[in-house]
């Protein structure tokens, strides 16, 4: 069987320079919905389980090339595509696990902040999700890490600090958070708003404290409105992890916590919500650089912009909160696949089994209320 790892391909790709032909066999419409960055698609997934010998024109019109890398939800119906097309005269592989495993694929590189230690980002290109690691004096805190916590250990290791602390921005609702079993196996707090830790066992967060990492002081926000429990961190002034409160381009969905029927509240309640909360983040330093928690698209970190900047292009926080509220009432985008397990899983009410949590996160995340 001719394979390459996600993580390999990843790499390629990032290179830029002579990359294999990513070839996406799925239906048009998932696709469309959820792609690798600059992949090409011919639908021929029909063809392929009914009678390979049917997909062989439209494969044969593909242009010469070097490698060509083949790719559907989980690479089986994708290696009978690289037979057909090795048959044809190909050089081909296909991607392990397909999109399954592209949503594996991990990167990070060193944030750009003025503070008395490091901040590592976190990017998870097949999610759009951002997650990040501060580090300083020989202690470490993990803010928003996924399930593949191998990744954050080696960090830790990378940087030979001692993790004193896991945090999540909120409960999210596109992917399964790995923070409560990377602190339980690490010995340290985890750390959630009460208001999110519905039935979950977490160290509560509060408005205005104040934790320490090392020799940097954290400040907890309370910023309600995408969750009940959403909360932000001002990491000593020079940096705003603002998870799905605070976009570069866009603001936090408001619905999917009423939807997922864990909030006693509706719709526009939590858009006013949200914008106030938007107002004391804007309070803050201009020259913070502001992470969240997602980014779309296919992030390549550090995926940074200053809170100037951000006011500056996003839209959103430009409207009064009449306008802002029946903005985001009136325009709800499409759901994050299978929202309300993840959502549930998260807040405790809810247990997914290991070999299930990658198939409940596949598709894209959809936080972003535009």
């Amino acid at each position: 069987m001719q394979e390459i790892p996600p993580e390999e391909l990843s790499e390629q790709l990032r290179d830029g320079d002579g990359g294999p032909l990513v070839l996406d066999i799925r239906h048009e419409e998932d696709f469309e919905e959820w792609q690798i960055p600059g992949s090409h698609n011919v639908d021929v997934y029909d063809e392929l389980i009914e009678g390979p010998e049917q997909a062989k024109e439209a494969l044969s019109k593909l242009p010469p090339t070097e490698q060509i890398v083949t790719v559907c939800a989980a690479g089986v119906v994708s290696q009978t595509a690289t037979d057909v097309l090795r048959d044809l005269g190909y050089d081909a592989v296909t991607l392990t696990d397909g999109m399954n495993g592209w949503s594996r694929v991990h990167r990070h590189a060193e944030v750009p902040a003025d503070l008395d230690g490091t901040l590592v980002q976190v990017a998870r290109p097949g999610k759009g999700c951002l997650s990040h690691v501060l580090v300083s004096d020989g202690e470490a805190a993990v803010f928003d890490p996924s399930h593949y916590l191998d990744e954050y250990e080696a960090i830790l290791d990378a940087y030979d600090a001692e993790l004193v602390g896991v945090f999540d921005t909120h409960a999210h609702a596109d992917h399964v958070s790995g923070a409560s079993e990377l602190a339980e196996r690490r010995g340290v707090p985890y750390y959630l708003h009460p208001k999110d830790a519905l039935a979950i066992d977490a160290t509560p967060l509060e408005d205005g404290q104040v934790l320490t990492v090392g020799q940097v002081g954290v400040e907890v926000i309370h910023t309600p409105g995408h969750s009940e429990g959403s909360v932000s961190f001002d990491v000593a002034g020079a940096a705003l992890i603002t998870g799905d409160t605070l976009f570069h381009e866009s603001v936090g969905r408001v619905e999917l916590g009423v939807e997922a029927g864990i909030e006693d509240s509706d719709v526009e309640h939590n858009a006013g919500i949200l914008h106030a909360s938007l107002q004391r983040l804007l309070e803050r330093s201009d020259d913070a650089v502001v992470l969240p928690a997602h980014d779309p698209g296919s992030p390549e970190p550090p995926v940074t912009a200053t809170l100037a900047e951000v006011e500056e292009r996003n839209e959103d926080l430009g409207r009064d909160r009449e306008a802002f509220v029946r903005e985001l009432a009136s325009d709800i985008p499409d759901h994050p696949p299978n929202f309300e397990r993840v959502k549930r899983t998260n807040v405790g009410q809810e247990s997914v089994p290991a070999d299930e949590l990658a198939e409940l996160e596949l598709g894209p995340n959809n936080c972003a209320a535009e």
